[in-house]
This record gives C-alpha cells, structure tokens and sequence, in this order.
C-alpha cells in the first residue's frame, strides 16, 4: 500500500505584538467616539444657542430698562450680565454630556468592548477625561466670548458697554478706601471695585462650565447611570445651595464658601451683590476645581477596580 507523505508545511503566524496600547491611540479613539455620535452636536449645540439667546433677550430686555430708569446705569456690570446666560444654564446643559460621556457605553454594553480593545482602564479612564476636557474648553470659550461680544454690541447704545480689558473709572469725588485686595470707591449708593478684567471674567465662566462637566464625569463613573448622574449633579449644584438657605447664618456663612456652586464670583468684575461671606474669585473657583478633582479621582478608583 502507497502511502503519501505530505511535508511538515510551516504555518505563517502573526508578528509578535510589540509594545503596549499607550495613551496617544485612546485618545484618538475616545475623540472618534466622541465626534461619532449626534448626541455630541446635539448637547453642544443646545449650550450656544441657550446661552447666546437667552444673552441676547436678557441684555436687551436691560437695555431697554435703563432707558426708562437712567439711574439704574450706576454700577452696572455688563459682563456679568452678558455671561449670566451661560454661567447658570451652560452648567446644566454641559453636565448633560459630562454623563453621558461614560454612562452611555454602560447603558449600551459598549465599555466591555472598549476595555477588550484597551485592557489598561486607566489608560481609557484618563483618555475619556482629556478627549471631553478639550473638547469641552474650546466650545466654553468660544460660546462665553460670542456671549460677551454679543450682549456688549447692546449694551454699547445706552453708554454700559464693557471692552474687552475693562477698568472701572472711578470718578475723583468719590469715596475711596483700599486695601491689600484692591480700591472700593462709593458713589451713587453702589460699591465698585475691579478685582479682575473683563478678559479674565470670560476666561473663568468657561473654566468654570468645563469643572462642572469634569463633576459630572467623575460623579458618571461612580454611578455608572446617565439619569442618576444628570439628578446627582443638579442637586449638587443647584439643590444644596437652596437647603443650605435653611441653616443658622453663622452655619450657612461658614458652609457656602466650600461648595461648589458659590464660584459665581468669577463672573462679576465689581463688588456689588458679591456676598462677602465668600473668598474672591479665583480661590472660590479653586475649591469648585477640587471638587472635580476629588470626584474624577473616586470615579477612577471605581473604574478600576468594579467589573464592566
């Protein structure tokens, strides 16, 4: 009987892998995911138009105030006015994405397929946050300056325009005390001082939208539920500070400085309605800043250790 050798015939196999999955190609892959899907437009589109149309109706709703009671001119903030818009609202509406950037693939299943395709949670964790950070930054900014040119071009024909590297003038019969944080002049019944420019004012409103939206990342990753997110957040920001009205004054004072809603002062280049209670500007939006930073690292602690 015949037989037939068939000779030891190698296989070709696959190169070795070599390296590891870095960081660069989870970022190019969160930002793919991120530009992927229309909630993306849908979300950030809603911030502009919100926060530029309601810019508009309330400026020219004050506009149009002053004309009748001129005396309302004094003191007057048009920055603040400007990016009130988008300071109380776009808050909201950006914690809406903030969520939905991590919930959404727990809610889908698809997180298991991201972490199959990059094992190192970490790596995909710190790739989500700095995708959606920039993401969020650019489209701030570009919103809070088209929200202060727009309200300005308003304002400019009743005399209460804003430039952009405001000063407030303060006129020589004034009455005038200073201190190691700046000058405070009275007239008209109304305190004015310039604790930042008007430059700054628009760099911290979106600073400050894009902290709450890195709140709602970390507070989405340790749900791992976009309405329970969206309710965590609200009441946070926007709930406690209403309950926290129902504590003693020396309670109340004390606390509303450590929450992460008072960092309103940044918005506002005079003293006026600013509530002494709290720290200036920029060590107030520093503690709204370490909130974020206590929730994002909670969230990767979970994201770590929690089955997908």
């Amino acid at each position: 009987m015949a037989t037939t050798a068939t000779p030891n015939v190698r296989l070709s196999v696959l190169p070795p892998a070599v390296g590891r999955a870095g960081l660069r190609g989870a970022i190019a892959s969160e930002f793919t995911k991120l530009r992927s899907v229309r909630s993306t437009y849908w979300t950030l589109g809603a911030l502009f138009i919100v926060s530029v149309g309601l810019d508009v109706a309330i400026t020219a709703g004050t506009a149009s105030n002053m004309v009748s009671n001129p005396g309302n001119k004094a003191g007057f903030d048009a920055t603040q006015a400007s990016l009130g818009a988008f300071f109380e609202l776009g808050q909201l509406i950006i914690a809406v994405l903030g969520a939905m950037v991590i919930t959404s693939e727990y809610s889908t299943g698809m997180i298991r397929t991201s972490l199959t395709a990059q094992p190192r949670r970490g790596v995909v964790y710190t790739a989500k946050a700095i995708v959606f950070t920039a993401v969020t930054l650019v489209i701030s900014l570009i919103t809070a300056f088209i929200a202060f040119f727009v309200g300005q071009a308003i304002y400019s024909s009743h005399g209460v325009a804003a430039s952009l590297f405001h000063t407030v003038t303060i006129p020589a019969n004034a009455n005038q005390t200073c201190n190691p944080n700046g000058c405070t002049a009275t007239f008209f019944g109304t305190d004015v001082i310039n604790p930042s420019t008007v430059l700054t004012a628009i760099i911290g409103t979106a600073l400050f939208v894009t902290i709450v939206a890195l709140m709602a990342y970390g507070v989405g990753a340790i749900i791992r539920h976009t309405a329970g997110t969206i309710a965590t957040v609200i009441a946070l920001l926007f709930i406690v500070p209403i309950l926290e009205h129902t504590l003693p004054d020396n309670w109340r004072w004390d606390l509303m400085r450590f929450l992460p809603d008072a960092a309103n002062q940044v918005v506002s280049v005079t003293v006026g309605g600013l509530n002494p209670h709290l720290w200036s500007a920029w060590p107030q939006l520093g503690v709204t800043a370490l909130w974020a930073v206590a929730l994002v690292a909670i969230g990767a602690y979970l994201f770590r250790k929690r089955d997908a």
